[in-house]
């Protein structure tokens, strides 16, 4: 089945997801610039590396006025187990549903085993929402290998900011 990819300066869809804090996530209702990153699960180690990484930046991002936030198909006690682990203190959503992921135009696979997981996930992605609401950067990746550098994105959202640098790519 293919997947309609979301086009640069879309409204980021609304959509709720409940995380381990207790809150509930919905990035389209948040406001100022906002990064929303989909990681794969708790099965994943590059995942886990990449959002250790967005731990430790995570007062950079803050000081510079991101809010960040991250959603998994995990269930919530993965959720909570994988928190608890790796101590993110960023909002981290779980159930994120193949329906979901088909709206966001990400790319899903199946488990290979049971001993992976224990449903379909979705690749990661990464979502820059503005202070409209419309989806400023879009990067979704089919593999696990392939992610922004969290500290390029940073700089470079920096810049954007400052520039008021327009929407790029939409066509």
């Amino acid at each position: 089945m293919n997947t309609k990819k979301m086009t640069a300066g879309e409204k980021f869809p609304i959509m709720a997801w409940n995380a381990v804090s207790g809150e509930c996530l919905v990035p389209a209702d948040e406001s100022g610039w906002r990064v929303l990153i989909v990681y794969r699960g708790q099965h994943c180690p590059l995942c886990k590396a990449y959002l250790n990484t967005l731990n430790e930046m995570l007062e950079d991002f803050r000081a510079a006025n991101i809010a960040v936030s991250t959603v998994s198909a995990d269930s919530k006690e993965k959720a909570q187990a994988e928190v608890a682990e790796c101590g993110w203190k960023f909002p981290v959503g779980y159930d994120l549903s193949v329906d979901e992921m088909r709206e966001l135009g990400l790319y899903i696979s199946d488990p290979r085993s049971p001993e992976e997981t224990d449903r379909p996930f979705a690749e990661p992605a990464l979502f820059v929402i503005n202070p409209e609401g419309d989806t400023q950067i879009i990067d979704i990746s089919n593999a696990p290998f392939a992610r922004p550098d969290l500290k390029s994105l940073l700089k470079g959202l920096q810049f954007v900011m400052s520039k008021d640098y327009p929407i790029r790519g939409r066509a």
